[in-house]
């Protein structure tokens, strides 16, 4: 049978909804059994609703809602916002480890880092960046740069108060506002962090430790000519 508007309209009930004793749509006892039907539905809803508008208020793993800024969720370990600079030791300007080598300004997607390779004063580089600028405006957060950065300079911060009445300089941040400390790194990433200053630890080792003997023969003497 098809069925359309006009079908439904005259009272047309599926016939998982009638009751077992009727054998034809809109007859008095299949309207009771839907009836029923609809109105438990009804009372399911409600009453579901009614324990968890209760449970909201009453429940400590139920409440939802942080008065924020005066409470504060912690924010999980992979958290991310904009990237930061990092320097070792002391000096946030000595120990940069950015060599300016602008793979992470090349391969930023909306080319938001800026920047300009430090010279002596002969002109000769130096593998220091003179000017590092990151418009956080235009920044999409999207970690590229920590990715392709081959000296662990670069990583993401998870500060995300940055709220400006100037949208355009106070959201260009420099090398100095960029710049933080390895120990600020492990608070915001440990694990990672860790794993960076390993990996980092072993290559320098690495590279200090003096070349291995050769083992190969001595060169023999060539034949003298007769």
């Amino acid at each position: 049978m098809r069925l359309g508007y006009g079908n439904l309209g005259r009272g047309y009930c599926p016939p998982e909804l009638l009751d077992a004793g009727t054998g034809a749509a809109g007859t008095e006892p299949g309207s009771a059994a839907l009836g029923a039907t609809a109105l438990g539905t009804i009372i399911k809803g409600m009453a579901e609703t009614a324990r968890n508008f209760i449970g909201s208020y009453t429940k400590e793993d139920r409440l939802v809602t942080v008065q924020y800024p005066e409470e504060r969720e912690p924010l999980k370990e992979n958290t991310r916002s904009f990237p930061f600079l990092v320097f070792d030791g002391t000096d946030p300007e000595a120990g940069l480890r950015c060599v300016a080598c602008k793979i992470c300004e090349k391969d930023c997607p909306p080319q938001c880092i800026y920047i300009v390779l430090e010279r002596d004063e002969k002109g000769r580089p130096q593998k220091h960046p003179k000017v590092f600028d990151i418009d956080v405006s235009v920044c999409m957060s999207c970690q590229i740069c920590v990715e392709v950065c081959p000296f662990e300079a670069i990583k993401m911060d998870t500060e995300f108060e940055l709220s400006q009445t100037d949208r355009f300089d106070g959201l260009l941040l420099d090398k100095h506002q960029l710049a933080k400390s390895n120990e600020y790194y492990h608070k915001l990433h440990p694990t990672e962090a860790a794993a960076v200053d390993a990996n980092l630890a072993a290559e320098k080792a690495k590279k200090a430790a003096p070349p291995a003997p050769s083992t190969a023969a001595p060169p023999q003497p060539a034949p003298a000519k007769t």
